[in-house]
């Protein structure tokens, strides 16, 4: 197996970064999550996009996208798998152990693991805390994930594949990885991005190609919506048949199934939409 790291790839074995990286003492990095199928992946400019808002957001100099392209296309060469979860990882680098940043540059990192397709349904829960929808990290994708990992367990612990969030209002946001939909009498509704939700490459295109709407949602939509989905870079579209312990009938519900089906066919035309 080979990663890309400093600039060149590497041995997973032997490939090294500092102790004192500052995406490991404070959480200090941004990443992307994409597709890669047989090879090739998918909505790669999308994801390289929302990799340079993310770096802006927090401050971190611009990705060399050049590079960055380079560096996906020699790991997917180097590692091939018919279905690959493609992770770009970008920190501040070399830093001190407090929160200020260093002056040798950023780290970035490409690394590729085997997955598979996921389940066309799945449980999900709620949780008991929130997004801030007006945090300095709010709709960045950020390395610090320690939140996500705790409602993750927990959604574990209870059969189900995801969590979800509300925000600090008191309404509907997202997923610990995933954003979600809600239909309701025939018409397909999903959070805004001021919802603090993260803008998800997949959610876009989800919108883009079932019409869905944004619409500001109450947390408890989720006990009355005829359909629920999820969506996110290894789901694409995944219906949900339980949330916390309301069993959902008929799943994939007529409006989700469409969507499932539309997903595919134009993902399926052009891997960079």
């Amino acid at each position: 197996m080979k990663i890309w790291l400093d600039g060149g790839l590497q041995d997973i074995e032997s490939a090294r970064v500092s102790v004192f990286d500052h995406g490991l003492t404070v959480g200090d990095g941004i990443f992307e999550t994409v597709k890669a199928v047989d090879g090739r992946p998918f909505a790669l400019t999308r994801h390289l996009d929302r990799l340079t808002r993310s770096a802006r957001g927090l401050g971190l100099p611009d990705p060399d996208l050049d590079e960055v392209r380079r560096a996906c296309a020699a790991v997917l060469e180097a590692n091939p798998m018919p279905l690959g979860r493609l992770r770009i990882t970008y920190t501040g680098g070399h830093g001190p152990l407090g929160s200020d940043r260093g002056d040798q540059g950023p780290t970035l990192v490409v690394a590729v693991g085997e997955t598979a397709r996921r389940p066309d349904s799945t449980a999900v829960i709620t949780v008991p805390w929130t997004r801030n929808e007006r945090s300095a990290l709010a709709g960045l994708k950020t390395t610090s994930y320690a939140e996500n990992v705790v409602a993750l367990a927990r959604a574990h612990a209870h059969g189900a594949s995801e969590a979800l969030f509300g925000n600090t209002a008191g309404r509907l946001c997202e997923g610990t990885g995933s954003n979600v939909f809600v239909v309701l009498d025939g018409e397909i509704h999903t959070p805004p991005l001021a919802s603090g939700c993260l803008a998800g490459v997949t959610r876009a295109l989800a919108v883009e190609w079932t019409g869905a709407r944004e619409t500001d949602l109450p947390l408890d939509v989720l006990e009355r919506a005829d359909e629920i989905f999820l969506t996110s870079t290894l789901r694409d579209v995944q219906a949900v048949h339980r949330v916390d312990g309301r069993e959902l009938p008929g799943v994939p519900g007529p409006v989700t199934a469409k969507a499932m089906r539309v997903f595919e066919e134009r993902s399926g035309d052009d891997l960079d939409p």
